[in-house]
């Protein structure tokens, strides 16, 4: 199929909807899924206007899946996205069968009391209060690197106290859940 602005019009209002469902299975929130996907029309017409495109629904598909994907990889986003994703995951009915919501919070609560006091509070800022790392820098008076460096440093203590504090299963569960 040659993209033109009528085929481009029918692809668009044949398939936004369903590639963001599809995109839901990577993340929960909506403005990126959207934003994801706007990017994916956009660069359907800018980069193929007057090509054919002999599969239009399997190119939206994979286009689509690559750039979440490469999204998700984005380093200030990965981390909060994939707790985010945690969270909602932990909150289902069906996730208490994977995963004892209570343990979770305990030993992830633990973890983080564990942590140096610089390391834990620039962590609760990040996490918790939602700051960015910018805001955290301000806030701290120390550079953005330094925030960088301390979360880095969280995470990783983080990712060994649970290593160390649960059985294998249990690990491998909230290791992928914390993993950056």
């Amino acid at each position: 199929m040659i993209i033109n602005e009528r085929t481009f019009k029918d692809a668009y209002n044949d398939y936004f909807e369903i590639i963001c469902r599809f995109l839901n299975y990577y993340t929960r929130d909506y403005q990126v899924i959207e934003e994801v996907v706007q990017d994916v029309f956009v660069c359907l017409w800018e980069d193929y206007e007057g090509k054919e495109i002999q599969y239009i629904k399997t190119f939206l598909y994979n286009s689509a899946r690559n750039r979440m994907l490469n999204y998700l990889r984005d380093e200030d986003n990965h981390a909060v996205l994939l707790e985010k994703w945690a969270r909602i995951e932990l909150e289902k009915n069906e996730s208490v069968d994977c995963v004892d919501r209570e343990l979770f919070y305990q030993l992830l609560q633990a973890a983080v009391e564990s942590l140096p006091e610089k390391c834990r509070e620039i962590f609760i800022l990040s996490r918790e209060e939602q700051l960015s790392y910018k805001e955290i820098a301000q806030v701290k008076e120390i550079s953005v690197k330094t925030v960088e460096n301390q979360m880095g440093i969280a995470l990783k203590k983080i990712r060994e106290y649970i290593a160390s504090h649960s059985d294998e299963a249990m690990t491998l569960v909230l290791l992928s859940l914390l993993n950056k």
